[in-house]
Parts: C-alpha cells; structure tokens; sequence
C-alpha cells in the first residue's frame, strides 16, 4: 500500500493485491468451517458446471457437422488424447479420463478465474495441492501395481557407474517425494502472480496522471493471463502424464 510521507494513504493508491485471495463465507459470518460454502466452493463448482455443459450440452447432438461447442470439445478431447498416447505409449490411454478431466478442471477453472469480479481457485495451494497430490499417490499406486518391486528400479540409474549409483538413487528418491510441492507451486504461484500483478496496475488505473499507461499494461497482462491459463493446464498436464509413463516404464 502506498503511504505520504506522513504515513496518510494516497488517494488512489489504496489498493491491496491479496485481498483477491481471502476465502469468505457466502452466507455471511466470518468464520470458515469444515462445510462452509465459500467463494471457493462457488467458482469451484462452477468450474464443474462449465465442464459439463460443454461435453454434455455442446455435444448432445453428435452432429456430423459439428457445431462451435462441439468442435472446441473435440479438439480438447483430441489434443489431450494424442499428448497421452505419445508421451506415455498406447498402455496409459486406459488412464486417459482420469487426465482428461484433470486437464478439463484445471483449464476451465483458470479460465473462469479471469472473470470479472471471479475467484481464481488454482492461485491456492489447498487446491493445487490436493490435486497435485492425488497425482503423487496415483501414479505411485500405479506403479507398484503394476511392476511390484521392480518400481523401485525408478531410482536406480543402471546406466551411471556403479560408484555414483547410490547417490544418485538417493537424489532421485528426495526428487521424487518433492514432485507434488513443485507440480502444485508452479501451477498456483503462477495464477497467483499474474493476477496480483493485474491488481496493482489497476490500482494505479485511478491516478489520472498514469491512467492511459496502468490501462495499456492491464490490457497486455491480460491477455498474457489469458495464454498463462491455458499454458499452465497443459504443463500441469503433461507432467502428470510424464510421471505417469515413469510409473509404466520406470526403468532408466
């Protein structure tokens, strides 16, 4: 916040970046329980909402000619169809709709964080974190399922002399087990940072001095937003994906 030199508030510059952040009751109250409906479980629910008027509503007619909704559903099914078979090979298409609808969610709620006067759920750790781990615990349940003990050959390097292979085995043990931090703080401290940014320039948007330049910058940001939204889904995506090959194929 920016403050005079005798600690009064410049008019217009009143502005606090993180307030877009705060979790509140929708139905008044200020505490938040276990089961309190919050503006999180809105957007959230809305980001479900969204998911499914598109591939339910936008493609009840399965037209051979297919419509807007239908050929944007399409084509995300497609991509997200094709990024699953090339990475991880034709075995892992059977986990394709536990992707997809990652993919789908954490699309749609980036998308819908962009909204005026929206919440942007995936700027919070609690639900890139979840969702981070539930990816940890799957492919490593994967894993094992499917190749017992010999998952384990994930962390030995056959391929590096034998007298790095016990320290590199223990660097890949500790890079495993950081997987789900660093899959959730990329994709949050991203949305997060882009619409903390977005704020602060639209605070100075009041300065009448300033304006035109704080409304240019907006507009860029924005739409860098826009891109990072769409970007971050599929990085988020296809590293599950890559973990998921990993679970497959874990021999180096």
């Amino acid at each position: 916040m920016a403050t005079e030199a005798h600690g009064e508030e410049a008019p217009g510059l009143v502005f606090h970046p993180l307030d877009q952040f705060i979790v509140k009751p929708l139905f008044g109250g200020e505490h938040v329980g276990l089961f309190t409906i919050t503006n999180v479980t809105l957007w959230l629910a809305l980001a479900v909402a969204a998911i499914a008027a598109l591939f339910v509503l936008g493609t009840r007619g399965r037209a051979i000619v297919p419509s807007r909704t239908q050929s944007i559903a399409e084509v995300l099914y497609g991509f997200t169809y094709k990024m699953v078979e090339d990475v991880a090979g034709k075995d892992a298409i059977k986990f394709f709709p536990y992707i997809f609808t990652l993919f789908m969610f954490i699309l749609a709620s980036n998308f819908l964080g962009l909204l005026p006067m929206s919440f942007a759920t995936t700027s919070h750790f609690a639900v890139t974190g979840v969702l981070a781990l539930a990816v940890f615990f799957t492919v490593t349940i994967i894993g094992f399922v499917k190749n017992g003990a010999g998952f384990l050959s994930l962390f030995w390097v056959s391929s590096a002399p034998m007298a790095l292979r016990p320290i590199l085995a223990i660097i890949e043990l500790i890079s495993y087990f950081v997987r789900p931090v660093s899959h959730s703080i990329r994709l949050g401290g991203n949305i997060m940072a882009g619409h903390a940014v977005i704020k602060v320039f639209a605070g100075f948007a009041g300065l009448a001095a300033i304006s035109p330049i704080a409304v240019l910058s907006i507009t860029a940001i924005y739409g860098l937003e826009v891109l990072v939204a769409g970007v971050q889904a599929y990085v988020f995506t296809i590293l599950t994906v890559v973990y998921l090959k990993d679970a497959l194929h874990p021999a180096h």
